[in-house]
């Protein structure tokens, strides 16, 4: 079976710049190793993977789990489910957050 790393690489690139998120970050909510993240990001080792890292680092970027392994195996991402309504909650909650923070400042009532 063909395997697309430069594929998982751009995905999870794309990913981090849609999300504002670093590859620290990354690491970080995974569990994986950074020095993965940035293998994986580069393309700098194609290495076979657990099925639980890119698992991981899908759920971490705020896709279903099986999300990169499908990019890795050629799969559009067209065709792939995504779920980003916990995203839309916690982009939600950050702005009101934000919102009522500027309120305080300004002395606003929310």
């Amino acid at each position: 079976m063909s395997q697309d790393w430069p594929a998982v690489g751009a995905a999870i690139r794309a990913r981090l710049d849609d999300r504002g998120m670093t590859m620290t970050e990354l690491a970080t909510r995974s569990g994986v190793s950074l020095t993965t993240v940035r293998e994986l990001v580069h393309v700098l080792n194609e290495r076979r993977r657990q099925p639980r890292t890119l698992a991981s680092l899908s759920s971490a970027l705020d896709w279903p789990a099986d999300h990169l392994g499908a990019v890795l195996r050629g799969r559009s991402t067209d065709d792939i489910p995504t779920d980003d309504l916990a995203a839309i909650r916690r982009d939600l909650r950050d702005l009101r957050h934000r919102v009522e923070v500027l309120e305080r400042e300004n002395g606003t009532p929310s």
